[in-house]
């Protein structure tokens, strides 16, 4: 049902097409001959045209053109218009009985009307080229989008439970210890399960919506690292309308403190700085690391978030982002620029 309604819509507009260019000959024309001499003249002009332009574009182009047999391919072009030039010019002289000079000069004129021919051939091959063309590239952008856009749900599904499964290690941690701040990170983290389950859908999210994501992921971290860290996080600039793909910065904080402070030195620091110039906004953040790391054993999953986020960036911030990354001997450091016009 769809194809055949499709179907008739390219009929209509072919129809339409020809019926406007048999007009518009037609007002050339008729200044000379009269509108309705002119006109029944012209619908056999493109009765014609229409014949070579669908001979070329449903048997010529498919079969010679499009196989590289270019050679070929002009031979019959030309063949067709040397075939249809004759038959037209019957069908005008037996139309112009009434009309002898009219006869005479279309018998003068056949090599002209060849000419004609060849030439409406000839740029309908090019107009079917450039609408194949166009009609591909547009194609592939749209699998391109659909392919970039399935890759952002999939990362995105990977970044969300590798927070959580963080997160949920910590309070773990903490009510082994019966800590008392373990019922204060069960409401942060309800907060913040609500940002990721609600708005994090979208696509993009209010600048501030994530800072105040960020605050409270913080203040967790304040309440697990048991005050002995120094976690600082400064906003510069003005928070306004600004959007930017949700969890951006989070895979930063993780590695932060998963790799700096959680193996314990006395003066562990993480300092994050986020400045904001316009649509132009600046991410730093380092971290201490303590002069010798002990013995992990590292999980596969170990590096998704920075992979992942890397990989978002480039999907998402293709031309439009810096990411530099410093890992020192007592200093690991990142700084992120986006530009979010």
């Amino acid at each position: 049902m769809k194809g055949s309604l499709l179907l008739n819509r390219t009929a209509s507009r072919h129809i339409l097409f020809w019926l406007l260019v048999a007009l518009i000959l037609t007002l050339l024309e008729s200044a000379q001959l009269g509108f309705w001499f002119a006109l029944s003249n012209e619908l056999i002009n493109v009765t014609f045209y229409g014949l070579l332009v669908y001979f070329n574009f449903k048997y010529l182009i498919p079969n010679y053109l499009t196989r590289n047999k270019f050679l070929t391919y002009s031979i019959l072009l030309i063949l067709a218009s040397l075939v249809v030039t004759p038959i037209k010019a019957v069908v005008f002289y037996l139309k112009f009985t009434a009309h002898p000079a009219t006869r005479s000069e279309l018998i003068r004129n056949l090599n002209w009307y060849f000419l004609i021919h060849f030439f409406v051939a000839g740029a309908s091959s090019i107009v079917k080229i450039v609408a194949d063309w166009a009609r591909q590239l547009r194609e592939q952008q749209e699998l391109e989008n659909r392919t970039m856009q399935s890759e952002l749900r999939f990362l995105k599904t990977q970044i969300n439970p590798h927070f959580l499964f963080n997160t949920l290690n910590n309070l773990y941690a903490l009510t082994l210890k019966k800590s008392d701040d373990a019922p204060e990170i069960v409401i942060k983290l309800s907060e913040m399960m609500r940002y990721m389950l609600y708005d994090c859908n979208e696509k993009q999210v209010p600048l501030s919506k994530e800072i105040a994501y960020i605050h409270n992921y913080l203040n967790l971290e304040r309440l697990r690292q048991s005050r002995h860290a120094d976690i600082r996080f400064e906003v510069e600039g003005t928070v306004s309308d600004q959007q930017i793909a949700p969890l951006i910065f989070i895979p930063f904080l993780e590695n932060s403190f998963k790799h700096g402070l959680i193996n314990s030195i006395e003066k562990s620091y993480v300092y994050i700085r986020l400045q904001i110039d316009g649509s132009r906004i600046s991410f730093y953040i380092e971290n201490s690391k303590p002069e010798t790391r002990p013995i992990q054993t590292r999980s596969k999953s170990g590096g998704i978030g920075l992979v992942n986020v890397r990989r978002r960036l480039q999907l998402l911030y293709s031309h439009k982002h810096e990411l530099i990354i410093k890992d020192q001997p007592h200093t690991y450091s990142v700084l992120l620029k986006i530009d979010l016009s």
